[in-house]
């Protein structure tokens, strides 16, 4: 089992940055991908961006070279950093642990990007 939890949503102005947390706790030894989804009002759940127990990264199309992943090992924690906000980027944002073939999910944190 692995327990997520994130933190550092909020409302932001175009253009403006936010920080998103996201602290694992549990079985963390076993997880082989971590990542950041959102979904937006209407919409499905989308990737925006992952990285492997190896370090690999991938982002989605709409976010590169505005987002970054990183983790923190000894804090068992991944970032997602987020720089010139669109408000198109408005949605909850859930972090996602994979272990084998489960899929762990964090309760999700609202970003607002006021135009």
């Amino acid at each position: 089992q692995v327990q997520l939890v994130e933190s550092g949503g909020g409302l932001v102005q175009a253009g403006g940055s936010l920080r998103l947390s996201c602290a694992a706790s549990g079985s963390i030894f076993s997880i082989n991908r971590m990542g950041w989804y959102r979904q937006a009002p209407g919409k499905q759940r989308e990737l925006v961006t992952s990285i492997t127990s190896g370090g690999s990264t991938n982002y989605a199309d709409s976010v590169k070279g505005r987002f970054t992943i990183s983790r923190d090992n000894a804090k068992n924690t991944v970032y997602l950093q987020m720089n010139s906000l669109k408000p198109e980027d408005t949605a909850v944002y859930y972090c996602n642990a994979v272990v084998a073939v489960y899929d762990y999910w964090g309760q999700g944190t609202q970003v607002t990007v006021s135009s």
